[in-house]
């Protein structure tokens, strides 16, 4: 079978690789299932895979298989598998169990190993293929309603998980009830953040470079978001008049807008982190201040990155009630489809050129 692969290592590696299908009982105790792949989407990671900024083959194996944010179908399962069935729509988490404690439990997300084993990153091939065999207990669900926007699941649980991380930890406080969200880009991540905040009431003010009049501006618009372009006002200043905000989740790529992010939060609120940035950027910040707010403040700050199958289920869940409330949104974000695992140079030249890309994904085969 045919699949989208790189050599971990050699920089514009990406090419047309040819697999053996998956055999089901590779799975041990009856709980395998045979996924037939109907569309993986792409983003900064698998660029970043791909000119050999990180990326590690599976044990033995000179090639990766990319692609971490599949849909699907299922089309067998081993007898032990009650929870899914042929015909079933499904996406799959991306981390797999390692040896900690929180492995044990099903918290592969938090494991303090320091080998990952990441689907399409890290010694697991992707999804960027035909077919793939998983264990059930890392298939999930998704219901045929969502099929048309099924490969959005993955993304949206870096939102789930950050937003449940928030959620915890701020038990600590018995009541808190965040009204007012700040949300620093306006990509993929961004939109979607948007979508799950507004779904739970909050007002969000979306930062950003591009001016007000891009798609992505009206898509916050339809929500009922407020954009702000910093391209015409300035992050800090903006902020002054619209925050402070409870709730602030940084998603640009960009590191120095963190520390602006922790200058925007009011007291009690929570800072999540999505951006993974590689390089050795530094900036000046006014450190005092900024230690002595979060101090004072009782503010937090906290990382979303990978999930696991209980933020999956909540993704599920998030964009079901988004299709109700917001029928049609979630299809917009589609923007880029190629066709065919054969034009995977198409995949990587929107990864090249972002101006105007939501999501790019690859149509495997036909939903």
């Amino acid at each position: 079978m045919k699949a989208i692969a790189v050599v971990p290592g050699r920089k514009d590696s990406v090419h047309l690789a040819e697999l053996p299908k998956p055999d089901l009982k590779t799975v041990p105790h009856g709980r395998g299932v045979l996924v037939r792949v109907l569309q993986v989407g792409v983003d900064a990671t698998d660029r970043e895979i791909n000119a050999a900024e990180y990326g590690q083959a599976p044990a033995g194996e000179s090639i990766l298989v990319l692609g971490h944010e599949s849909f699907g179908r299922v089309e067998e399962v081993g007898p032990n598998v009650t929870e899914l069935q042929r015909g079933d729509f499904v996406v799959a988490t991306v981390r797999r169990p390692g040896t900690s404690l929180y492995d044990a439990i099903g918290m592969s997300d938090m494991t303090t190993d320091d080998t990952y084993f990441e689907r399409g990153i890290s010694t697991l091939h992707g999804f960027l293929t035909e077919h793939y065999v998983d264990d059930a207990d890392f298939v999930v669900k998704v219901p045929k309603g969502l099929r048309h926007v099924g490969v959005l699941l993955e993304p949206a649980t870096v939102v789930a998980k950050g937003l449940s991380q928030a959620l915890e930890i701020q038990r600590r406080l018995r009541v808190w009830r965040p009204r007012t969200a700040a949300i620093m880009g306006a990509g993929t991540i961004g939109l979607l953040a948007t979508l799950m905040f507004r779904l739970r009431g909050m007002q969000v003010t979306v930062f950003a470079r591009n001016p007000e009049d891009t798609r992505n501006a009206r898509l916050i618009g339809e929500l009922g978001g407020r954009y702000v372009s910093t391209a015409a006002t300035p992050l800090l200043e903006a902020a002054r008049r619209h925050g402070p905000y409870d709730l602030v989740l940084e998603a640009t790529g960009y590191s120095p807008i963190v520390f602006d992010s922790m200058q925007v939060l009011a007291k009690n609120g929570v800072l999540v982190l999505a951006s993974v940035t590689g390089g050795d950027r530094t900036v000046e910040v006014p450190a005092d201040r900024i230690n002595l707010d979060f101090v004072l403040g009782n503010r937090v700050m906290v990382g979303t990155v990978n999930a696991n199958r209980e933020h999956f289920e909540l993704a599920v869940s998030d964009l079901s009630k988004a299709e109700l409330e917001y029928p049609g949104w979630l299809g917009k974000l589609l923007t880029h489809k190629v066709q065919g695992l054969e034009n995977y140079r198409d995949l990587f030249r929107h990864l090249a050129n972002p101006e105007g890309v939501i999501k790019a994904y690859c149509e495997v085969a036909a939903l």
